[in-house]
């Protein structure tokens, strides 16, 4: 059987040995991340090359997520690299101290204008909330603060303000080149960090498209002023991501449970894409088996309906790679054996707005009521597997396109597998036929099960489906048989 939740693995110096790529492959990973906070332009452009000619060779299709840095709030470097904070001492953030100067009194800022976003008694959270800073004063640059929670800090945290509301943009400069970088290497899906409202996610866009980029944009929550603007930043986007480090930071760790479980149910009744992220097997890197705890966040994010779950540095840095993502294939695939992951309710009392939605919502009904084996979406942009992936089943559904960047773009989607389809005819028994043998060939279905094929009247129209046909393996209608077309 196979697994429905789909797996994003960070590429990085762990994974650069092919040998290690391929294990990777082999595992199970769907779609990988380069992580544009790290490594120059030629090393993502290499990076997404070879993941792609290493999928070919195993017959696979793998997705490419480009990963903005997004806006850069921390502190400089220190002498001698790190230091110890005490509770109870003073120490000083100044945006005007020298980047490499930092001391146990003081350090250096690389975004200037935090002392213009913070007062006193705010409470700044440093290397993701492991060192707590309470505002004493604002003067000038410096920011003076007493530590409430000390600790090592070393060189270039991060720092959040508790509640959020620090003002930089969602995109920077360097944002701006990179999202070139990723038009170029074709990239599937483009995150943008930090979105504090849709306008950043219809800025990223616009950009994104101006530079030749196709694929779909996803919003990394992160910032707690996303959540006040939820539902918009997801409707702006194509996917979202549950960035569970910074926005866990902002909000407090108790508060994100119940978060997560509604931004995966809002992205679901959106008909987007969620992506479950952060922490989610850290052991990993070091240890080659994960924590029982690491194991409950995997298949809790699959009980929620996440359609991915992401590994960061468990591949990216660390140790074992391939290890970590087939750990996650395996906690998956049971969790996905619960009954909890068949059931739906989704906008079973929702007007549809488009032919092609009603056919995806009529087919997973159909499906979900008959002995139906797997389901064959032919299509162009990918919307209808997409939203026939919103309804929780455990039918497999193929999305057959002859569109490589829908291929590609598939590979996040939840229950959803692309296959490379390009039928010449245009007759409907006879694309049938061919769609069904597929499946056959591949060991899907064989004699007397059901299957049921979407397609539309005018094979190649973007959003043209129209028809949805039941069929039983080997009792095909022959061609030019007027019954087969819906």
């Amino acid at each position: 059987m196979e697994r429905r939740t789909k797996i994003v693995a960070t590429l990085g110096p762990s994974t650069d040995d092919p040998k290690v790529l391929d294990k990777l492959i082999e595992a199970g990973v769907d779609v990988v991340r380069l992580n544009f906070s790290h490594g120059t332009a030629e090393d993502h452009m290499m990076r997404a090359e070879n993941v792609r000619n290493r999928a070919r060779a195993f017959g696979r299709q793998v997705g490419v997520l480009a990963d903005l840095q997004g806006p850069k709030i921390r502190i400089d470097r220190f002498k001698d690299g790190e230091v110890i904070l005490e509770d109870g001492e003073t120490f000083t953030l100044d945006a005007n101290w020298p980047a490499d100067a930092g001391t146990v009194e003081r350090v250096g800022l690389t975004y200037k204008d935090l002392p213009n976003d913070v007062k006193r008694a705010d409470l700044l959270l440093l290397d993701d909330g492991r060192i707590e800073l309470w505002v004493d004063e604002v003067k000038g640059s410096e920011i003076h603060c007493k530590v409430k929670v000390g600790g090592k800090l070393s060189n270039n945290k991060g720092i959040n303000r508790q509640g959020g509301g620090l003002s930089a943009p969602a995109l920077t400069d360097k944002d701006k080149e990179d999202i070139k970088t990723a038009a170029k290497l074709e990239a599937d899906y483009l995150a943008v960090s930090f979105p504090r409202c849709a306008n950043d996610m219809h800025e990223a866009r616009r950009l994104f498209r101006e530079a030749g980029g196709q694929g779909g944009l996803m919003a990394k929550i992160e910032r707690s002023e996303a959540l006040e603007v939820i539902d918009e930043i997801i409707e702006a986007s194509d996917a979202v991501m549950v960035a569970r480090g910074d926005l866990g930071v902002e909000i407090g760790d108790a508060a994100l449970p119940p978060v997560q479980k509604s931004i995966i149910k809002k992205a679901r009744n959106l008909n987007r894409v969620v992506i479950t992220a952060t922490q989610m097997m850290e052991s990993m890197i070091e240890n080659q088996i994960p924590t029982r705890a690491e194991v409950f966040d995997v298949a809790n994010s699959v009980f929620d309906g996440t359609d991915a779950v992401m590994l960061s540095a468990e591949t990216a840095a660390g140790k074992y790679p391939a290890k970590a993502v087939a750990a996650m294939d395996r906690i998956c695939r049971v969790a996905e054996k619960q009954q909890v992951t068949k059931r739906s309710h989704h906008r079973i009392n929702t007007r549809f707005e488009r032919v092609d939605e009603a056919i995806a919502m009529a087919t997973m009904y159909a499906a979900n009521h008959l002995e139906v084996k797997a389901i064959a979406a032919l299509t162009e942009s990918g919307s209808t597997p997409l939203w026939m992936s919103r309804i929780s089943s455990g039918i497999p559904i193929f999305a057959l396109t002859g569109h490589v960047s829908t291929r590609r773009k598939v590979t996040l989607y939840r229950g959803v597998y692309p296959i490379s389809f390009d039928s010449k005819s245009r007759d409907h028994a006879t694309i049938n036929r061919e769609a069904v043998d597929e499946l056959k060939r591949r060991g899907v279905v064989r004699d007397g099960d059901l299957v049921i094929i979407t397609k539309g009247d005018l094979m190649g129209e973007m959003g043209g489906t129209n028809a949805m046909k039941i069929l039983r393996v080997g009792e095909e209608a022959p061609p030019n048989d007027v019954c087969a077309t819906p």
